[in-house]
C-alpha cells in the first residue's frame, strides 16, 4: 500500500507567544497537488518549512514519504524539492550558471550539469536566455528558472511556496502549465497560495488554513458546497443606487449580501436557486437596472469569507505576518 506523501497531527511551531502552526492534522496522498489556502500569517510557510526540515516543530508528529520529520530528515531532504516564495538565485550568474552550480552541488560532474541544466531550460522556454545573467531577467522568468533549479534531481514530492507571488498573469499561466507538467511526470505537489483562483484552477484537494489551524478540507467542489447551492452575482447599471439593490435582494432572498470590490457588484449566497428569479423582479419593479447577472456556484473567494469572516489577506494583530516573526526568529 502506497505511504501517504505528508502525515501530520498536531503540528504545533511557537514563535515566543505566537502559535504560528497550532496544531495541524493533513493526510495527504502521494499523486495530484494539494493546496494549502491562507492569508498572510495564517501559517503556511511556517508548515512547509516544519515539513521540509528546515524547521523543528516544538509539538506533534510529521512524516513525509513515510518518515519522521524528527528522525530521519535526511531521508526527507533526499526525496523532496522545495522552492520558495522568491527565486533563491544567484543574479551575477547566468541561467545556465545557476543550473550547472546546483547540478555540481547534487554530485553531477560537469558535463552532466550542464546537459542536465540546458535540458531543464528547454523544458522552461528558457534556452534563448541560458547564457545571459539573472539580473537581467523578468520576473516570470526569474520564477521558472528557480522552479528548474528545484528539478536538477526529480524530487518524489514538490512544496511550491506562492510560486506565483509578484509575477505578471501571463507568467502565471506559464508557473501553473509547469506545476501540471510536473503532476503528469509523477510529481506530488504541495502547493501554498493566498489567490483563491490558483488553488482553484490547480488543487485537487484544498486545506482552509487561518490563525495557524485548518479550518476546512476537501475539493475545491466540497468547499464551495459548504457555503450554498449556489450564487447570485448582480451588476447594477448605476453604481449610485448600489445600496438600494443590496436591501432589495436581502429582503427578498432572505440572505446575507456581498459588496464586492466592483462599485456595482453583488453577491448573494443561495439555499434555493429558484427564488433568483423573484430577486431580479424585484429589482425591475423598484426601477433598478442591472447590467448584468449570473447564477452558478460561489467563488472560493466566498467560501473563504464565510469560513473565516474576512479577506483573504490580513495581518498579525501587532501589524507583522506570523510567518514574518518566524524570517525575524
Amino acid at each position: 500500500m502506497t505511504v501517504p506523501a505528508i502525515e501530520t497531527r498536531g503540528l504545533v511551531k511557537r514563535f515566543g507567544n505566537t502559535a504560528a502552526v497550532d496544531g495541524i492534522d493533513l493526510q495527504i496522498a502521494q499523486g495530484g497537488i494539494y493546496g494549502v489556502l491562507g492569508p498572510n500569517g495564517a501559517g503556511k510557510t511556517t508548515a512547509i518549512r516544519m515539513l521540509a526540515t528546515l524547521l523543528r516543530p516544538d509539538a506533534g508528529e510529521a512524516r513525509v514519504l513515510g518518515h519522521d520529520v524528527f528522525t530521519e530528515p535526511k531521508a526527507i531532504r533526499e526525496k523532496i524539492a522545495l522552492t520558495g516564495q522568491f527565486a533563491s538565485l544567484d543574479e551575477d550568474l547566468t541561467g545556465i550558471e545557476n543550473l550547472m552550480l546546483l547540478g555540481r552541488l547534487l554530485g553531477y560532474n560537469s558535463r552532466e550539469a550542464k546537459v542536465r541544466g540546458m535540458t531543464l531550460l528547454d523544458a522552461f522556454g528558457l534556452t534563448d536566455a541560458a547564457g545571459r545573467q539573472v539580473k537581467k531577467y523578468s520576473g516570470g522568468m526569474r520564477r521558472r528558472l528557480d522552479i528548474a533549479g528545484s528539478l536538477i534531481v526529480t524530487p518524489q514530492l514538490m512544496f511550491l511556496d506562492e510560486p506565483t507571488t509578484g509575477i505578471d498573469p501571463r507568467s502565471r499561466n506559464q508557473v501553473w502549465d509547469i506545476i501540471r507538467t510536473l503532476v503528469e511526470g509523477g510529481t506530488t505537489i504541495l502547493l501554498t497560495t493566498q489567490h483563491l483562483e490558483e488553488a482553484d484552477q490547480l488543487a485537487d484537494r484544498i486545506a482552509v488554513i487561518d490563525t495557524g489551524k485548518v479550518i476546512a478540507e476537501g475539493t475545491p467542489g466540497q468547499l464551495k458546497a459548504q457555503v450554498g447551492t449556489g450564487a447570485l452575482k448582480v451588476r447594477v447599471a448605476e453604481a449610485t443606487r448600489r445600496e438600494e439593490a443590496a436591501e432589495i435582494l436581502g429582503r427578498t432572498l432572505l440572505a446575507e449580501v456581498i459588496r464586492e470590490s466592483d462599485p456595482a457588484a453583488l453577491t448573494v449566497r443561495l439555499e434555493d436557486e429558484s427564488r433568483a428569479a423573484s430577486a431580479l423582479i424585484a429589482l425591475q419593479d423598484s426601477a433598478i437596472a442591472v447590467e448584468t447577472f449570473a447564477l452558478g456556484q460561489p467563488s472560493l473567494d466566498e467560501v473563504f469569507l464565510a469560513l473565516t469572516g474576512h479577506k483573504t489577506v490580513h495581518e498579525a494583530p501587532d501589524g507583522e505576518t506570523a510567518d514574518a516573526q518566524e524570517e525575524a526568529a
